[in-house]
């Protein structure tokens, strides 16, 4: 069996200001993630509707399938692009 930790790998907040100031960040990060999941979820959603037949949102966008197909994927990289970045805020 592996020995605990001696010392908790965070310090508990010694004022009010300091506590206060973690819930915002802690909150502003959950939210972050909360929206690129949001986000995440609606495109495959899109992209399962699309690839059945069932939607054709893109239409107005782009004429052909695989123009459609090409905006999809430039969605899902803007999505991989904002949850890096959303990901990244919360590692620092």
């Amino acid at each position: 069996m592996s020995e605990p930790d001696r010392e908790p790998t965070e310090k508990p907040t010694t004022s009010k200001e300091e506590a206060e100031s973690e819930t915002k960040s802690m909150t502003r990060n959950w939210i972050g993630i909360a929206v690129v999941s949001i986000l995440a979820l609606w495109l495959l959603v899109l992209g399962a509707m699309q690839a059945t037949g069932l939607v054709d949102i893109l239409a107005p966008i782009a004429d052909s399938g695989a123009t459609q197909w090409g905006v999809f994927f430039a969605m899902a990289i803007v999505l991989i692009v904002l949850a890096g970045w959303s990901w990244k805020a919360i590692a620092n």
